[in-house]
């Protein structure tokens, strides 16, 4: 499977929508390295250098990292299709799985990735993500959720502030040698 960046539509999606669990098999791990490479790349290409970039997507997204995580009790991926086609993931973690001690605690839930595809952008995809991972954190029993969102990545922030979190520290990423920042962002739930 290849998938193909390609420009955002900008209109709302309005076909079915299906959240799947990614599994262990070789065809999942393959498709989620796929969709992990491209999407970051898509994200973060314009602001790191070309050889932090392939030293990350080599690590990051090794077969053998994400059958690691896929194992890793108490974190979950999720492919999200829209009208059969993969448009995006999503990445949650809960109780000891969670990727920053300053904000683990047992009430807390994660969304450590949530990533759309370059066409599926800008349609509402990433807000029913979000909406489908706060159902999963109410039905885990958590009071809160939490995430981190690399520092120049506007859209983002904008997007979660409008959904309630609120900025409350950072956090170093590497990415390659290049130590970005990510603002970690955090919103009770009612």
């Amino acid at each position: 499977m290849t998938l193909v960046p390609s420009e955002p539509q900008h209109e709302k999606f309005s076909g079915v929508l299906r959240l799947v669990e990614v599994s262990d098999s070789p065809t999942d791990i393959e498709k989620l390295q796929e969709i992990s490479r491209v999407t970051f790349q898509d994200t973060f290409e314009r602001i790191t250098e070309p050889d932090d970039m392939a030293a990350f997507l080599r690590s990051a997204y090794s077969t053998e990292e994400l059958t690691r995580q896929l194992h890793l009790i108490g974190s979950r991926f999720f492919f999200l299709y829209a009208d059969g086609q993969l448009a995006g993931y999503l990445k949650t973690n809960v109780d000891d799985a969670q990727s920053d001690d300053s904000m683990a605690k047992s009430s807390s839930f994660e969304v450590e990735r949530l990533y759309i595809l370059p066409a599926f952008k800008h349609r509402g995809l990433g807000t029913y993500l979000m909406a489908q991972a706060e159902n999963m954190a109410r039905e885990a029993g958590k009071t809160s959720m939490w995430l981190g969102v690399w520092e120049g990545n506007k859209p983002a922030q904008a997007l979660y502030k409008k959904q309630g979190f609120e900025f409350v520290g950072k956090h170093v990423y590497p990415v390659g040698s290049d130590p970005q920042i990510d603002l970690l962002m955090s919103r009770k739930l009612s």
